[in-house]
């Protein structure tokens, strides 16, 4: 986290990879990403799934493990995946740790914005860094039934800013602004 922080001090730009498996892990170690996700996009990618929602906390918790089995030079992020967090606070902790101590990952990252904050510092109050993730979340593909561009009308996107104020006074490290204007 120190790292990426100092990344963003010195305003070096920077890539994310996503990678679910160890060859692929091994091969990105040779290469300079400060930062590899563990996706749960790994649902559709990976097991052929509709779309993210199909994916558990097993799942995750494998891939990670290969992937931080093959990557010593990256921060290694778990992609919370959908009902892993949300449910509560208790929820949120079990599964974030279970990304550490299981996973073997550095931080996790989860969907969504004011209505997590809670979440967020709790996970966050347990030791464990937290990515946020706004604009497109796919996980709210059933709330929104498409993939499209989010935050194009002024109100949402009045909304997004609110959301990412929150997460950042929350704590996060980062923040993934997805597919927005």
């Amino acid at each position: 986290i120190a790292d990426i922080k100092k990344l963003k001090k010195i305003k070096k730009l920077f890539s994310v990879i996503t990678a679910y498996d160890f060859p692929t892990a091994k091969i990105i170690n040779k290469l300079d990403f400060p930062i590899i996700l563990v996706g749960d996009s790994a649902s559709m990618v990976v097991y052929g799934h509709n779309n993210t929602t199909q994916i558990g906390m097993d799942e995750m918790i494998l891939l990670a493990q290969a992937v931080s089995k093959g990557a010593s030079r990256s921060l290694i992020v778990g992609d919370m995946p959908f009902m892993s967090y949300q449910p509560s606070i208790e929820t949120a902790i079990k599964n974030a740790g279970r990304f550490i101590t299981e996973g073997q990952v550095n931080a996790v990252k989860l969907e969504g914005g004011i209505e997590y904050v809670e979440q967020i510092t709790a996970i966050i109050s347990a030791g464990i860094p937290v990515m946020g993730h706004l604009g497109l979340t796919p996980q709210s593909i059933h709330k929104f039934g498409t993939y499209q561009v989010r935050a194009t009308e002024e109100g949402e996107a009045e909304e997004l800013r609110a959301d990412a104020q929150a997460l950042q006074d929350a704590g996060v490290f980062a923040l993934v602004l997805e597919k927005i204007p």
